[in-house]
């Protein structure tokens, strides 16, 4: 509990002495900490919540970072994406993952700068990154997945659609889709972690998780962090939250969110939120029409 106090302090968010004890304070310093990292803002420091506390304290040139199996995560791997982005380098998105993209990305930086291009971030090569000064903060990753959508073929059938979540509904969504010819790949994971790399190991053009909720809700969720908005998932999000809200009698609303199967997923991925079950049910024929039309645009217009 004292360490939970510590990282929080650490994170900004408390700024009390370490405690033992799960206090009203502590589940609104963590309530604050989700909310700033794209989170579920629940207040209850579960596995997602911790993995993310220990991200936040690690800061570009504390540690050598460097492409490994399990991939590095944490705060200065964003950082460093963000840095080589701006500076022309395509890192991948920024997700605070350093995989096979931002390895590349830090050998070429190394390459232009006349240093060992070993892939390796160390004091050199953060020495250069704080040396040169960046661009805007768009990073190259935005440009190069906004050039993939444009470019991409606009027809149902040119890839596959991943729909995970609510059994019954994802079921009647994908019926209606492959009658319109779409190819549907139903995934059974429940995982977010795991619904992501399914979806990328089928390497689908596009992935909806939709879940239900206790009270009247329609949002839907995309990926976005500092100096990434995924376009893709936002335009998604949007046409979601136009097409289900009128249904569920409730405002449809969008946010940019850094959930796991949004941060993992290398397509554009929504996460759509939507009670209450019994609405749900009695509504699941109409909610399967305007989910299945909202990925028809999509597909037709990604952005």
């Amino acid at each position: 509990m004292r360490d939970l106090h510590r990282k929080l302090a650490a994170a900004g968010q408390l700024d009390i002495s370490p405690a033992e004890e799960y206090t009203a304070v502590t589940a609104e310093a963590v309530r604050r900490f989700q909310q700033s990292r794209g989170l579920l803002a629940d207040g209850v420091c579960g596995a997602g919540t911790w993995a993310a506390l220990v991200e936040a304290g690690h800061r570009l040139g504390d540690r050598l970072l460097y492409l490994r199996t399990p991939f590095q995560r944490g705060e200065d791997v964003a950082d460093l994406q963000r840095r080589l982005g701006t500076l022309g380098f395509s890192a991948g998105r920024v997700d605070g993952i350093l995989g096979p993209d931002t390895a590349a990305a830090i050998s070429a930086l190394q390459e232009n700068a006349g240093l060992t291009a070993d892939g390796i971030c160390g004091p050199d090569t953060v020495a250069v990154l704080e040396r040169i000064p960046t661009g805007d903060s768009h990073s190259m990753e935005m440009l190069l997945e906004r050039e993939r959508l444009r470019s991409r073929p606009r027809l149902l059938s040119a890839a596959p659609i991943a729909l995970a979540g609510s059994d019954s509904l994802v079921v009647a969504t994908a019926r209606v889709l492959r009658r319109r010819g779409a190819r549907v790949l139903v995934l059974v994971q429940r995982d977010g972690s795991e619904v992501a790399a399914a979806a990328n190991e089928l390497d689908t053009s596009v992935l909806l998780d939709v879940q239900l909720v206790d009270d009247r809700r329609c949002e839907s969720f995309y990926f976005e962090t500092a100096g990434f908005t995924s376009s893709g998932g936002k335009r998604l999000a949007e046409l979601l939250a136009s097409g289900l809200g009128g249904v569920l009698d409730v405002p449809g609303t969008t946010s940019g969110m850094r959930l796991p199967l949004l941060r993992e997923s290398r397509m554009p991925a929504v996460a759509c939120h939507l009670g209450p079950p019994p609405i749900v049910v009695e509504q699941q024929g109409v909610l399967a029409e305007r989910i299945a039309q909202s990925l028809v645009d999509w597909t037709a217009e990604p952005l």
